[in-house]
């Protein structure tokens, strides 16, 4: 804890002031790099090869945590748990996929192929006025 007195206990309000400085700056730094935008992950799923689709979606979560993000990527996490050939439990996962999606601060889409999961979740995106950001698969962003 800073005090106004020195090591010596003599009055130092100037040293006093900097170390509470070099303190706030350093609180700072920490909440800053604390701080990790939620993005939603956005690639195609069972368009495809489903295990490389997978392995892509690891990718590009990967590449969000890189550039301080948080990913959320539902089509990893979701079907390893729920049946996507089953209607019901397709419609309930779509259902938990816009829900997480509200969490977020943009939408990131990768790849050059739209599936119609990606399309339905592009759209939401639009109509909630959510950032949306394009990559490409080699993680390029598109302008």
């Amino acid at each position: 804890m800073t005090s106004l007195y020195n090591s010596e206990e003599y009055f130092s309000p100037t040293e006093y002031e900097a170390l509470k400085r070099v303190e706030r700056e350093e609180r700072a730094a920490e909440k800053s790099a604390a701080f990790r935008p939620i993005v939603y992950i956005c690639s195609p799923y069972s368009h495809g090869c489903i295990n490389t689709n997978i392995e892509n979606a690891r990718k590009y979560s990967r590449f969000a945590v890189d550039k301080h993000y948080l990913p959320i990527t539902p089509h990893i996490y979701f079907t390893q748990f729920m049946d996507d050939t089953v209607s019901e439990e397709h419609e309930t996962a779509i259902f938990m996929n816009f829900v997480l999606m509200s969490k977020c601060v943009e939408l990131w889409v990768f790849g050059d192929t739209i599936s119609a999961g990606m399309k339905a979740e592009i759209e939401r995106a639009e109509r909630k006025h959510m950032k949306i950001r394009y990559f490409t698969e080699e993680l390029e962003e598109k302008k």
